[in-house]
């Protein structure tokens, strides 16, 4: 038995699933204020009368991170950064900012050493400042992470109550405003992400639930709770993943699809390429920051089932209506107290929920307002909902296309066209997405169990994990990017070093990529990594070859576990 529950922005979903299939679902209001007991009323609601012990996996798709962030809730971070020669730091948007002397080169041998002297003073400001976190990131960092390592003993010394994160740790890839934004951020709200993932532990052992629990990431693939809390950036944004993996979930495997996750509050929009969702190449945005967090390339746009419909006046008299952004509760004929999009959808008896009466008495506020009848004016409503989701797809795609992964797939399409399905997911799918792919001559798609699919994709996401590898033979060193650490080569059975193969520098890859994965207790899919890039570099120093240098990425891919039968039908 399997348990998935995503967090929205309206509800809480939560799915119960056994051997393979859809046992029993739920749905409970989402409290913004206190989205625990909003996780754990739908855990409840959905595996009553269950034994505990039968459990095998749960799997929770949060908003925590991102309402934090959004709430303006995290903690002040002091950022004490190495930016080395090249950006004039000024040029660096980040707020609690110190900048330091030192550097690395790109090959992470130091250029310029760390003036100490001048570290301590900076750890006295930030100690008189009254900041208890902290991130430290040096350019190059994950090439050579003496420096933050170094900065981080002074700190300890001198301000030992002070949370650090280092940006070696938190992410290895190059790009150091990118690093510096995903330190900052796993900073500003790993220890409340900490008190979360506590407070779930908790809950999990009062009522005696043994099964592992697991975290979803905004790659799609899940992570164990424990693990979690060391890279809590990354569960950002988990909604929109969890609606890919369910539309992945719910329909034939192969497929090339348009998701469309219609909620109450927002609607996410997502792309499924041949049977794999689509990743950004450029990282997670959060505010006005790019970050490294891996993710799905997204977009959420604010107009859903429970969006506000009013009449607005023109100066020139013409009276107009508008849907959303704002939602002031459920809909009218849910018990709410605004017209929305589900009240015209329930008086064109394209929903089963809800009042009708209540329904009509909602379009018909509008309608008066308008001049025209209760039918014409709930037909308009639907429609301008759909034509708000049918542009913002058309303009997702402009973005969409520009990602390598995408760029690809219409190489091996062998001519340009665009995905034939949109698959719709959430409460809002079946009355809108018939509307929303006639616009774009598109076949709707509504699965079996699509309102509560973010749900599912949660319990049957499978674990994903990357690993990025560069070898400098001549250096005789290698460093894992997610790791943080230089190691010699001569640790591993590679015999001579200068003649080394691609072959043999992607069997390194894949035998560490295998260890971290046993560490992360996720080893029964390392089998299934893939190499998404290798390249080898020759390092020539006069006329002659001095060394390689290799950079290969492996990666367990976003996916669904084995336990899971897959729909055949759409």
């Amino acid at each position: 038995m399997l348990i998935g529950i995503d967090v929205g922005g309206t509800t809480t979903d939560a799915v119960l699933i056994r051997n393979g299939e859809v046992y029993n679902t739920a749905k409970v209001p989402t409290e913004p204020a206190n989205l625990l007991k909003s996780l754990l009323n739908a855990l409840d609601k959905v595996s009553r009368e269950v034994p505990p012990e039968q459990f095998e996996r749960v799997v929770f798709s949060t908003t925590v991170i991102t309402n934090l962030i959004a709430e303006g809730k995290t903690d002040r971070v002091a950022l004490l950064l190495v930016p080395g020669p090249g950006v004039n730091p000024a040029s660096y948007t980040f707020p609690g900012s110190f900048y330091l002397k030192g550097a690395m080169d790109y090959r992470g041998r130091e250029i310029q050493p760390l003036d100490e002297a001048e570290v301590r003073e900076t750890v006295s400001l930030i100690r008189e400042q009254g900041f208890f976190s902290a991130a430290i990131v040096s350019k190059f960092g994950q090439r050579n992470p003496s420096h933050e390592l170094r900065i981080e003993e002074i700190l300890m010394e001198l301000h030992p109550g002070c949370k650090v994160k280092l940006g070696h740790k938190v992410s290895g890839k190059l790009n150091f405003p990118r690093r510096v934004a995903t330190s900052m951020l796993a900073s500003a709200t790993g220890e409340r992400y900490q008190q979360f993932v506590e407070e779930i532990k908790k809950a999990m052992e009062e009522r005696n639930i043994r099964a592992p629990v697991y975290i979803l990431k905004a790659d799609g693939g899940t992570l164990p709770i424990e693990k979690s809390v060391e890279f809590p950036v990354e569960t950002i944004f988990s909604g929109p993943a969890a609606s890919t993996i369910g539309a992945l979930a719910l329909t034939p495997e192969g497929q090339t699809s348009v998701v469309v996750d219609i909620g109450g509050t927002t609607t996410d929009l997502a792309l499924i390429l041949s049977g794999k969702p689509l990743i950004g190449s450029k990282g997670a945005k959060l505010g006005n920051f790019l970050t490294h967090a891996r993710a799905f390339a997204v977009r959420s746009i604010a107009v859903g089932g429970d969006s506000i419909v009013r009449v607005r006046e023109t100066d020139s008299g013409i009276r107009m209506v508008t849907i959303g952004p704002e939602r002031a509760g459920p809909s009218y004929c849910m018990g709410g107290e605004e017209p929305t999009p589900t009240d015209a959808l329930k008086v064109l008896g394209l929903i089963d929920i809800g009042d009708p009466e209540r329904a009509k008495e909602a379009v018909a506020s509008i309608a008066v307002c308008l001049g025209k009848s209760e039918t014409e004016t709930a037909s308009r409503i639907v429609d301008m909902t759909a034509e708000m989701i049918e542009k913002a797809v058309r303009e997702m795609f402009l973005e969409w296309e520009q990602e390598p992964a995408y760029r690809i797939w219409e190489v091996l399409q062998k001519k340009k066209e665009r995905p034939e399905n949109v698959v719709g997911i959430g409460g809002g799918a079946k009355g809108l997405i018939s509307v929303v792919a006639e616009k774009l001559s598109a076949k709707p798609i509504i699965p079996e169990y699509s309102e509560v699919g973010n749900a599912i994709g949660a319990a049957v996401a499978r674990p994903t994990l990357t690993l990025n590898l560069r070898i400098d033979t001549q250096q005789k060193v290698y460093s894992v990017a997610e790791e943080g650490e230089v190691v010699s080569l001569n640790s591993t059975n590679i015999g001579n070093f200068n003649k080394m193969r691609s072959e043999e520098a992607e069997t390194l890859a894949a035998k560490l990529l295998g260890e971290r994965a046993d560490r992360f207790g996720i080893s029964e899919y390392a089998d299934e990594a893939e190499i998404a890039n290798s390249e080898v570099f020759n390092v020539v120093e006069g006329w002659f070859t001095a060394g390689r240098i290799f950079d290969i990425s492996m990666q367990i891919p976003a996916g669904l576990i084995n336990e899971w039968k897959r729909r055949e039908k759409a």
